[in-house]
């Protein structure tokens, strides 16, 4: 793919429920329409997470989850991949926890919904600055060794793209060496996560980008890599990106938190951007003929 042929993701909700981003879409029938509209607008890959309907809480039950997929894939050409399960007490630290974790997105594989798959690389404290002003606990987001290989072998058994997160440096190393080790994992998208309102990794600034492309060439060179975060605007990242090669996510799961900004007018916003830095955001198929290759090429 030419470099300045740029993969646009839009993450539409995250597990934030709308008492902290009171716009993200929460029922199956809002989380399919924006999903097509962004994708329409010019998105090639959706990140959800699902709600149950009833509670308003996030959920991972497979029959919801699936649902969402089909219904998203049968409107729009558009690579579609849910959330794991979120675990941060006892239960995360068992050896079954990748198991777990990944039990709803094995299956969606199993059935041939999916071509991407999200992998934390490491655990982080998620404390925003409100949080340490207010003495406010805060969460931990936990991912052991086991369960990040756990996670890797499940992409690597159905050929599906890890979604490597990066919140800190660490986890590039640790996502870089554990793809080195395991045999057929199929490429990742290292997942560049930038804050302004958390208190992990690096505010998005040209030197902290500068910083992990620098570490990226290190540990994973050529391996494909996007901008993205929670609780940040990455506007001005994005012509910085588009230079030097990068891809872009958007959307409400991202942006800074009580925003009153919707997700279709952040991937247009996006996609001006993208093209006033001399880029265009790719299609669908251009994405999959650029970065699925066959399972076995490894970062």
């Amino acid at each position: 793919m030419d470099r300045r042929t740029v993969c646009l993701e839009v993450a539409l909700n995250g597990a934030w429920t709308r008492r902290v981003q009171p716009g993200i879409p929460v029922t199956p029938d809002e989380i399919v329409a924006e999903a097509v509209a962004c994708a329409r607008a010019g998105a090639s890959v959706v990140h959800f997470h699902a709600y149950d309907p009833a509670t308003g809480e996030q959920t991972t039950e497979l029959e919801v989850v699936a649902g969402i997929v089909e219904r998203i894939r049968a409107q729009a050409d558009v690579i579609v991949y849910p959330a794991i399960r979120y675990m941060s007490n006892a239960d995360a630290i068992q050896p079954d926890a990748g198991a777990k974790r990944y039990a709803h997105l094995a299956a969606l594989a199993e059935r041939g919904l999916l071509e991407w798959l999200v992998v934390d690389p490491g655990s982080t404290n998620l404390v925003s600055q409100r949080d340490v002003d207010t003495g406010a606990r805060g969460l931990v987001d936990i991912n052991t060794p086991d369960a990040i290989r756990h996670a890797l072998a499940v992409a690597a058994k159905f050929s599906l793209h890890p979604g490597l997160a990066i919140y800190e440096p660490g986890y590039l190393r640790l996502g870089a060496a554990l793809c080195r080790r395991l045999p057929g994992t199929p490429l990742p998208m290292y997942r560049l996560m930038f804050t302004q309102q958390f208190t992990f990794g690096l505010r998005p600034s040209e030197h902290a980008l500068r910083a992990y492309i620098e570490l990226l060439d290190e540990e994973a060179p050529g391996a494909p890599w996007m901008i993205a975060g929670l609780g940040v605007d990455l506007q001005a990242l994005i012509p910085l990106a588009v230079a030097r090669g990068g891809h872009v996510r958007v959307g409400l799961e991202d942006l800074t938190l009580g925003s009153s900004d919707n997700n279709l007018d952040l991937v247009r916003q996006a996609v001006r951007q993208i093209e006033a830095a001399g880029g265009r955001a790719a299609t669908t198929a251009e994405v999959r003929a650029g970065f699925f290759e066959p399972a076995g090429a490894s970062a």
